[in-house]
């Protein structure tokens, strides 16, 4: 796996349908903005935590959506609308916020205690996602078969990870410039929503790229179980 050709990738299916991806994520963090926005108002710091909780699950619904929606363009065009993209990944999602919440901690400890730990454990673990949602596999077995898909790739999958840290720095600091005469919390509210449906989309895209790079041509198909 080449970490330029998966970015090389990634940002073709970007560009061909931004018109697809990025209103998956703006509804989303327009809608968890504004939600964050009120509980703060009219809790304080108990809404703040409360928001924040609630900002955590949507953020990791949309990586679901998101991972669906690359599977879904793969043929050249999109077949399923938002609506649909979001209804497919909801039966994943108690996997995938256990998952996810679970690695998190794992790796923070990692970077706290000697910070390679953490780099090993992000390498390795870097498709939870795209696993539970593509393949229906379950927050536990999401780690050891998301290892065993970087297997004899790690070099290639961290090199992945630090161009994608590289790119969302010098984005984010981009679009900072661009948005930051912005005044006020309406504009702080404007420079999140904006920037974020502009990055994490392409944070998404490129590591399910990884993924299916990774899983290769020889082994069967991911399966896919529609929404009860």
């Amino acid at each position: 796996m080449s970490p330029g050709a998966v970015i090389g990738e990634a940002w073709a299916l970007y560009k061909a349908h931004w018109r697809h991806f990025l209103p998956l994520a703006l509804v989303m963090f327009a809608i968890l903005g504004l939600i964050s926005l009120l509980l703060a108002w009219a809790l304080g710091w108990v809404g703040a935590i409360l928001g924040s909780f609630i900002s955590i699950l949507g953020v990791f619904w949309l990586q679901g959506a998101l991972v669906e929606a690359v599977a879904d363009v793969r043929d050249g065009k999109p077949d399923l609308t938002i609506s649909e993209t979001y209804q497919r990944v909801r039966p994943r999602l108690g996997s995938i916020f256990i998952a996810g919440i679970l690695a998190a901690i794992a790796i923070g400890i990692g970077f706290v205690l000697l910070i390679v730990p953490g780099l090993f454990l992000l390498t390795i673990w870097c498709l939870i996602i795209p696993v539970i949602v593509l393949e229906g596999t379950s927050a536990g077995d999401s780690f050891a078969r998301s290892r065993e898909l970087v297997r004899g790739n790690g070099w290639n999958v961290f090199g992945l990870i630090v161009l994608m840290f590289v790119i969302l720095v010098v984005a984010s600091l981009v679009l900072a410039l661009i948005l930051g005469w912005l005044p006020g919390w309406l504009g702080a509210y404007i420079r999140s929503v904006a920037t974020n449906t502009l990055i994490v989309p392409f944070v998404a895209i490129a590591f399910t790229v990884a993924y299916f790079v990774l899983r290769g041509p020889k082994e069967a198909p991911a399966v896919e179980q529609p929404a009860t």
